[in-house]
């Protein structure tokens, strides 16, 4: 087994994170194709480089495990349906101005992981673990009654990648070799939905000579790259240090948000980012003294 190596660790962690943190700049680049049609082909070119590349990075036994376990399959097919749903809530929140949702939605997400250990697995949550649920409880209460509404692209977001998270568990199958199942149960819907929209963006072979359409190309790799570097990283750092650089990717979203895209960070909004804030703070410090206990 590869010696751990933290420095190596660090690097690929924040390589990761900064991609995904990156995201929005990649999905500006393509805003004047659809959401949906950006998802067809993201889920059509990450099938297609996730299998060339399971031919050079070898995950051996791989699928003669998925065949013996057919419920595995099923899962994955779940699973798909889900990062589907929160690839195109994410994308369409970016090009459409709700990038502070998308944010807010990432930041929640441990969060929400954690409820649901508690509401589905069973598990116990402890004393801090609770007043960290109850902040970002609050935070989102909060935007209800100021703004009218829930901020569905953040409960969404939130919701999506948390069940995906949970139902993984159930069929413990490797990043890479999970994600090229996942992508290919839905390139049959991908390859439908192109064939019964003839007048979409890249049906059209004036598109191909196009910007975009290397944009469109490039989803397979954008998809990989920080999927593989985040396992990679995942070999050489504790997990709790992975979660603590899981808050830059939003950060980075949030920044551009405000920053480069000029959506207005409202009072009562970064009020309500304050919540999570703190209640994340409170996560972090109870995940630190688990695991200063357990060692």
């Amino acid at each position: 087994m590869q010696a751990a190596n933290p420095r190596r660790g660090y690097i690929l962690g924040l390589t990761a994170y900064i991609i995904w943190g990156l995201f929005p700049l990649y999905f500006k680049a393509i805003a004047s194709v659809p959401a949906v049609e950006i998802i067809i082909h993201r889920v059509l070119w990450s099938a297609l480089f996730g299998a060339l590349l399971l031919l050079v990075w070898k995950h051996p036994g791989w699928w003669r495990e998925l065949r013996e376990n057919p419920r595995r399959l099923a899962i994955l097919a779940l699973s798909g349906t889900l990062i589907a749903a929160n690839w195109l809530t994410y994308v369409w929140s970016v090009n459409n101005g709700r990038m502070l949702e998308a944010s807010l939605g990432y930041y929640i997400n441990p969060l929400v992981n954690v409820l649901l250990g508690m509401l589905i697995l069973g598990e116990r949550l402890r004393r801090m673990q609770w007043i960290a649920v109850g902040l970002a409880t609050i935070g989102v209460a909060q935007q209800v009654w100021q703004v009218g509404s829930l901020p569905w692209v953040s409960l969404v977001l939130a919701l999506t990648f948390g069940f995906y998270g949970l139902i993984r568990k159930q069929a413990p199958v490797k990043a890479l070799p999970g994600l090229v199942v996942e992508t290919w149960m839905l390139v049959p819907i991908a390859l439908a939905w192109l064939l019964l929209n003839p007048t979409a963006h890249s049906a059209q072979a004036e598109f191909w000579t196009t910007s975009e359409a290397w944009w469109l190309v490039a989803a397979g790799p954008v998809t990989l790259v920080p999927l593989v570097s985040f396992n990679a990283a995942a070999r050489h750092l504790p997990y709790t240090t992975l979660g603590f650089l899981q808050y830059l990717a939003p950060t980075l979203v949030l920044l551009q948000a405000v920053l480069l895209f000029g959506e207005h960070l409202s009072s009562s909004t970064l009020l309500a980012f304050v919540f999570i804030w703190a209640g994340l703070a409170v996560y972090s410090v109870d995940a630190w003294i688990s695991l200063r206990r357990r060692n």
